[in-house]
């Protein structure tokens, strides 16, 4: 297959029906990393036309489970063959360091072992009891249909993996639109996928732009489900195109995510370093490119001078460069669309009276060019009145707020329209639960932040989004029940006189 090539519709690799192309930017320096076919509308009408087939004609949906689980388990398996070269194809594309690719590649594997399990150990149904002997009764899991999977470009492989695997595991068929700025290993996924065994049709891809590649999948009268990861704007249109045709619709909308700091947590020099070295992971991890990022650290006011000092002085130490370069802690920015949207926040915030503590500016000298890179970001003395605090950047900035008592802190930290995610540190493992109990967000960790399972559901509340992915909830988005009643005794009602 050509490099342009990477349509896949049929189980047929082709080229973009108007000829159209995009080139894939290298962060690092802005140079060509790849030319992807730009997928249009007619190629989309295309490939879901193929998804439909497939699952109306096709044998998917009625294999057996057992062996659904199997292929996912070889995908699996394939996955860490082919390691180094897709962790360094997604270090490459999205800017992150090689580690955080390999790493990826994990998640990915152990998504799809999961469900996997998952959907193999299942019961053939839950039997209700009806009261009679003389009735059977189950509520069954059927797959939807036709999934039409829309993944953002922070995280191409990793998001593609949380629909995908759950989305075959429960016997359904697929269109997938990755991000148009980063869409290679999503590419290279679904190439495992055909090399797994998957039958024609049943895997669909189109590379392009949200207008019209997004917007006709959210809209098409033959797409059953659609599942958005991206951003709250993008979302909400989604939700709308999807709304006339009443399509089932998940989304994942990111988060403006607080991590609250205990000064009790710090009472100790161990307890001190772990918390401003989780404060940096929560903030920095993908140059802030996470929509589960701790961007805003609130630390009691007692604490708040010593921690902020220590963590703008860890901050400034970071090494910034190519993601593929050994030594690298933090990449660049995906784009320089991003960039500049960063140095934007920052600038408002200052104006608004933040103080800066680290960074705010783009690194100089060698290796850094025409990259989009930007130094880690501390700004201090922020409120909930500044757009830094209230949006998502999405870029390596943290913001610093305090507070004096634990209804505050709650206050605090409940105080976004969004509820992805958040975190608590303190030495009271009573107060540690009581916060956690009392924050609205989808995730809660306690002394700790970012680590998720698979096992355990990941969404959030308010516009982080509805539905979930993971966990038994992230297979269920992906099935509908139908209730079977059978009548072992069929007799007349005499319900009419007659």
């Amino acid at each position: 297959m050509s490099e342009q090539q990477t349509i896949h519709v049929g189980g047929v690799w082709r080229t973009a029906t108007s000829g159209a192309t995009r080139d894939i930017l290298d962060p690092a320096d802005a140079t060509t990393l790849a030319v992807v076919a730009e997928g249009g509308a007619e190629d989309t009408d295309a490939a879901i036309a193929a998804a439909r087939t497939a699952f109306d004609e096709g044998p998917w949906p009625r294999t057996p489970v057992a062996e659904r689980a199997a292929l996912l388990r070889r995908v699996a398996d394939l996955l860490q063959r082919d390691r180094e070269e897709i962790g360094l194809l997604e270090s490459r594309d999205a800017g992150k360091t090689l580690e955080e690719g390999r790493v990826d590649v994990d998640c990915v594997t152990d998504a799809f072992r999961y469900f996997a399990d998952l959907v193999v150990n299942e019961s053939g149904g839950r039997v209700v009891d009806a009261g009679s002997p003389e009735i059977h009764s189950v509520v069954v899991h059927e797959p939807v249909g036709v999934c039409a999977l829309i993944t953002p470009w922070n995280y191409p492989l990793l998001q593609a993996s949380w629909k995908i695997a759950p989305a075959l595991a429960a016997g359904n068929t697929f269109v997938i639109k990755p991000s148009e700025i980063t869409p290679l290993t999503t590419v290279a996924l679904v190439r495992l996928l055909v090399e797994a065994g998957l039958p024609a049709g049943v895997a669909n891809l189109v590379t392009g732009p949200g207008d019209p590649v997004g917007a006709r999948l959210s809209e098409h009268p033959d797409v059953d489900l659609v599942s958005f990861t991206g951003g709250l704007v993008s979302g909400t249109k989604v939700m709308r195109a999807a709304a006339d045709t009443v399509k089932k619709v998940a989304l994942e909308l990111g988060g403006k995510n607080p991590n609250v700091v205990f000064a009790d947590a710090c009472a100790t020099d161990e307890g001190f370093d772990t918390a401003v070295d989780q404060a940096l992971n929560a903030a920095f991890i993908h140059s802030g490119q996470v929509c589960s990022a701790g961007s805003r650290l609130i630390v009691e006011e007692s604490l708040r001078e010593r921690f902020v000092a220590e963590l703008a002085r860890r901050a400034e130490r970071i090494r910034i460069g190519r993601g593929t370069d050994r030594g690298v802690e933090c990449g660049p920015l995906v784009s320089a669309r991003q960039l500049a949207r960063t140095e934007e926040y920052v600038a408002s915030a200052l104006a608004e009276g933040a103080v800066l503590r680290a960074g705010g500016e783009r690194p100089e000298g060698p290796g850094y060019g025409a990259g989009y890179f930007y130094r880690p970001t501390v700004l201090d003395r922020c409120h909930r009145g500044m757009r830094v605090v209230r949006e998502e950047v999405f870029g390596p900035v943290l913001t610093v707020e305090t507070f004096r008592t634990e209804d505050e802190a709650v206050a605090l930290a409940n105080d976004t329209e969004y509820g992805l995610a958040g975190g608590v540190w303190s030495a009271d493992a009573g107060r540690a639960r009581r916060v956690a109990g009392r924050l609205r967000h989808g995730t809660v960790w306690i002394n700790d932040f970012h680590p998720y399972l698979p096992q355990a559901e990941w969404g959030g509340f308010g516009k982080s989004g509805i539905g979930r992915e993971l966990g038994p909830s992230g297979l269920a988005e992906y099935r509908e029940s139908k209730h079977v009643y059978q009548n072992l005794a069929p007799r007349p009602v005499r319900w009419f006189a007659g």
